[in-house]
């Protein structure tokens, strides 16, 4: 039996889509926008469209951003020959927060794992192979602590390894299974000074 009339119901059912969202922070989220200003509805509404409509892959990085080039592979100020590679692009926003890396990223948007289908042509490899054939001296490897980062890891530096191209690893300052965009910024810091040659 419907509680709610069809209208509320189909959005509550929308939220409970989203990741992370069950049924009651649905219903909360559905009421909630029910008794926001109408204005406000539709601000939300357009920078919903707005942002699915506009934001893509930097031509560069892989990142997201709503440019051809994100700012910070636009960024002249930042080092263009050490690339840092990341799984997401939350992962390359916890680094960023640190303030203390100058160079610039590349976006993988996932870590090869066998066990859920997810092999190299899945994620942004063969983009981070196009990028070093300019002039790359480094190559971290930032992929989280997990037996998908692991595995991704070592993939990245036996492609890497024949180029000549020094391949490092951030230290183990990030606990083993822990997801680089939930750690603090003092020890993504003490992992990225503390990293080790591959």
């Amino acid at each position: 039996m419907d509680y709610y009339s069809s209208q509320i119901s189909r959005l509550i059912e929308e939220f409970s889509r989203l990741p992370g969202i069950g049924a009651k922070s649905a219903q909360r989220l559905a009421f909630h926008i029910i008794n926001m200003p109408k204005e406000q509805v539709e601000n939300l509404a357009k920078s919903i469209v707005d942002a699915r409509n506009n934001v893509r892959y930097c031509a560069q990085c892989c990142t997201l951003t709503d440019k051809e080039i994100c700012p910070i592979c636009s960024n002249s100020k930042r080092d263009q020959r050490t690339i840092m590679v990341v799984e997401t692009p939350r992962d390359l926003a916890a680094y960023e927060k640190t303030g203390k890396y100058d160079g610039v990223y590349h976006v993988l948007h996932g870590a090869i794992s066998p066990m859920l289908g997810i092999g190299p042509g899945d994620i942004k490899l063969k983009e981070l192979m196009e990028r070093l054939q300019k002039d790359v001296d480094e190559v971290i490897v930032a992929t989280n602590s997990s037996l998908e980062g692991e595995t991704t890891a070592m993939y990245i530096s036996k492609l890497i390894k024949p180029t000549g191209i020094k391949v490092s690893r951030i230290a183990s300052g990030v606990p083993v299974g822990g997801d680089l965009e939930y750690i603090d910024e003092v020890t993504l810091l003490r992992a990225l000074e503390g990293r080790t040659e591959l």
